[in-house]
């Protein structure tokens, strides 16, 4: 378990240079993300006979990664800065690349920022293809758990995203103290798990829209728990309570917006 434990001394969060631009396994784990989802959409869509075509899937899944990328750049300084009213007056940091004259890549990501996003951008492109939204919402849910698996390896790889501090025989030493590998739990709980409940429960789905609610639900479920092995961000700290992180107050945001929204469906469906 020696090398386990000190596995950061061994690893290097670059995986090559290309014309002096440092390549992240970050960057690549995103990219694995991004390829997974749209062959697992397609799979899903082929399987269980959705009523859409490769072409619309396709170009559907450029417009979410749009949404997803800006909604998780602009989510990370609403939710995470301490000086958020800077970038919103100077909105063009927040996509610059370049720190101190230095090359340093786009950091500091929101998921809950990524799901604001990408959701305006699913209903951008419903009204403009006429393409049922919660439809492409349910494909959604079953593409994107084993896909987010990839993106909490990579914040394990980028040494980001660090877990508490514990003295569990698993845990690895970031900076001198043995902490949680929490990011892997978070790929375990919020990819793995999320998906397996999903992929059971999709064949007796009953309405659109039932699936990504229920993957809001689960998500946000797996995500409060997984918090508890994660370092608050150390801008913010503990928000609540003493004891709550910024990211459990939006896990059960999502829940609750989650759990008014599957009613509201369930219902509407119930009186079809």
């Amino acid at each position: 378990m020696e090398y386990w434990h000190y596995i950061y001394n061994h690893f290097d969060p670059i995986a090559f240079n290309i014309f002096g631009f440092k390549v992240h396994w970050y960057g690549i784990m995103y990219v694995l993300a991004l390829v997974s989802a749209l062959f697992l959409a397609t799979w899903f869509v082929k399987k269980d006979n959705y009523p859409i075509s490769k072409h619309t899937l396709e170009s559907y899944f450029w417009w979410a990664e749009i949404g997803v990328i800006l909604g998780a750049r602009i989510g990370y300084f609403i939710f995470y800065d301490p000086n958020p009213s800077y970038y919103l007056l100077h909105p063009w940091q927040m996509f610059n690349p370049y720190h101190n004259g230095e090359f340093v890549g786009i950091r500091g990501m929101s998921y809950h920022g990524a799901i604001i996003g990408f959701l305006v951008s699913t209903f951008l492109f419903s009204k403009k293809y006429r393409v049922d939204v919660w439809m492409l919402l349910d494909i959604v849910a079953l593409s994107v758990p084993l896909a987010y698996v990839f993106g909490r390896i990579g914040n394990f790889l980028n040494q980001e995203l660090i877990g508490r501090a514990t003295d569990v025989s698993w845990g690895i030493y970031v900076f001198g103290v043995l902490r949680h590998p929490s990011q892997l739990y978070e790929a375990f709980l919020e990819g793995i798990v999320v998906f397996l409940i999903l992929f059971w429960y999709r064949r007796r789905k009953r309405f659109n829209g039932e699936l990504i609610t229920l993957y809001g639900i689960l998500y946000g479920t797996a995500r409060f728990i997984a918090e508890f092995f994660r370092e608050p961000d150390p801008q913010l700290g503990f928000v609540c309570c003493g004891w709550m992180t910024m990211g459990q107050i939006l896990s059960l945001l999502m829940i609750l917006i989650s759990l008014i929204i599957y009613f509201y469906l369930y219902k509407k469906w119930q009186k079809a």
